[in-house]
């Protein structure tokens, strides 16, 4: 730049320097204006009381790491229907069991679709029985597949052999570590039986040898992974315009972990394709089925399912199906080991039902009802989804006398139901014997405890998971005699949780078992 144009320059700086304030000054009072007329218009939607949101980022720094206890925290100042602003999106939050219930119940219809993390969406959302819309033909044909082949009761019946057969390997898996006298990371060696089962009921092999802890832990991380990425805070979904720049690198991370599971499953039907193009006999299991009704076995679905929608399926029933059922395993065993009189209470009546060192058959699980409320009060303090699955408004609906605009986001804090004085007395204590007082169904009929959801995006592998918790949980707990490890014991267990779709312990529980 010349000399003179720099003088210029200079002076022009130099005439514009006394009016600065009043412009630094302008701006302030036109962003504050758009701010409080923001708050008015936020006031006079009629939305749920909440606090009030900053410009730009609205309630995000109210969120922290561990969200559902943020959230909970505030319902206890603005009510157990409360609204805010998440980034640019209207976010409600229900946090009681009465709320609960105008959601999934009263206006079940309204609320059925579910907001899909922009994480997953390119890549799995438009495929998935999980985040579908329920309104979507698509959605009610998989669902009824899934529905019918995989979780009806005569199928679950079918295949009790096959779950029994599980829960021996896993016996035998943790008598092996017993003798060595090795520690059991009991939520890996639950994941990897659950891993297998499903497997075995999709497949008709396993997976994964509960022998090897790399190739199980490897599988259990991946599916961790996608949980994380899927139900962690996300500018992308909370600043829609922004989402195509994926500033976080969510959509990344969760595109490679979804390419991982993908791969393996894409191994799985090339080799049963292979097997059908030699001749080889049917295994007749639910791959089996979902290749028939590709080619139009089943009319339904005829047509459907091609190669992006099986692997769609199998990532929701592989994640959903492993992760959910073990972490409830180790959050009970967790609790068990640090309350003796609890442990000895389930431990004499599974004695006194299956007789020692012996696993339980499904038959039995109604004759403990002790084991029951063990599982009950392990879903109460740590349900496997801490906000269910998000879901948004179809339509404006009024709800208490508020309204909720169309496309505003819903949060169930069903944490904070459990750990709520008003619903359990004594919320922080580990106390089964509440659901000997006191019977609650877990399976949507009692909004106080609703850890499968409720109403029509209800989890559809509930029957499954049910049975195979106790299965699991109780013939851990017939079979051998817990303690921690004399380092925790000394220190205390480490009850820190990791944040995602699902609440894992950010300290895997090791316990030290002894053949009864």
């Amino acid at each position: 730049m010349a000399p003179c144009s720099l003088t210029r320059f200079a002076d022009r700086m130099a005439e514009l320097l006394p009016i600065l304030p009043w412009l630094a000054w302008l701006l302030a009072s036109l962003l504050a204006a758009v701010y409080f007329l923001g708050l008015r218009a936020h006031q006079r939607r009629g939305l749920p009381p909440g606090p009030l949101p900053l410009p730009l980022i609205g309630n995000l720094h109210l969120l922290g790491d561990q969200p559902h206890r943020s959230l909970a925290g505030l319902a206890k100042t603005h009510g157990p229907l409360m609204s805010l602003r998440l980034g640019a999106v209207t976010t409600v939050v229900a946090s009681s069991p009465a709320a609960a219930r105008e959601f999934l119940q009263r206006h079940d219809a309204a609320f059925a679709t579910r907001s899909v993390p922009d994480a997953v969406a390119a890549v799995h959302g438009r495929n998935s029985v999980v985040w579908l819309p329920s309104s979507s033909p698509r959605w009610r044909s998989l669902r009824k597949v899934m529905s019918r082949e995989l979780f009806a009761p005569h199928r679950l019946d079918t295949l009790r052999h096959l779950r029994r057969e599980k829960v021996r390997q896993l016996v035998d898996h943790v008598g092996r570590l017993a003798a060595d006298g090795g520690a059991v990371d009991v939520g890996r060696a639950a994941f990897a039986t659950m891993l297998n089962l499903l497997s075995s009921t999709i497949f008709s092999r396993d997976l994964t040898d509960l022998d090897d802890h790399g190739e199980s832990k490897e599988f259990q991380e991946v599916v961790t992974k996608l949980m994380e990425a899927a139900g962690c805070p996300n500018l992308s979904d909370f600043y829609p315009a922004l989402a195509a720049a994926d500033l976080q690198g969510c959509r990344r991370r969760a595109a490679k972990v979804l390419a991982r599971l993908h791969r393996v499953f894409d191994e799985e039907i090339d080799r049963r394709l292979r097997g059908r193009k030699n001749g080889q006999p049917r295994k007749d299991d639910f791959l089996d089925l979902l290749l028939d009704s590709e080619t139009g076995g089943d009319k339904g679905t005829a047509g459907m399912m091609d190669r992006d929608t099986l692997r769609s399926i199998f990532s929701d029933l592989f994640a959903a199906g492993s992760d959910t059922s073990s972490n409830t395993v180790e959050w009970a065993m967790t609790e068990l080991l640090q309350n003796p009189e609890s442990m000895s209470k389930v431990c004499d009546e599974l004695a006194g039902v299956t007789g020692s060192r012996r696993n339980i058959e499904e038959s039995q699980i109604g004759q403990l009802p002790y084991l029951q409320a063990v599982v009950k009060e392990t879903f109460r303090l740590h349900p496997p989804a801490p906000f269910l699955l998000p879901r948004q408004a179809e339509v404006a609906t009024k709800v208490n006398g508020y309204t909720i605009p169309k496309g505003a986001r819903l949060l169930i804090n069903i944490w904070a139901m459990g750990r709520d004085a008003n619903v359990w007395p004594e919320p922080e204590k580990f106390m089964p014997e509440r659901f000997l007082e006191k019977m609650v169904d877990f399976k949507g009929g009692d909004f106080e405890l609703i850890p499968f959801g409720a109403g029509r995006r209800i989890c559809p592998g509930m029957p499954l998971a049910v049975r195979m918790v106790h299965l699991v949980l109780g013939s851990l707990l017939n079979q051998f005699k817990w303690k921690l490890p004399a380092e925790v014991e000394r220190n205390g267990v480490d009850m820190a949780e990791k944040f995602g779709v699902t609440l894992i312990k950010a300290v895997p529980l090791c316990a030290v078992a002894t053949p009864i």
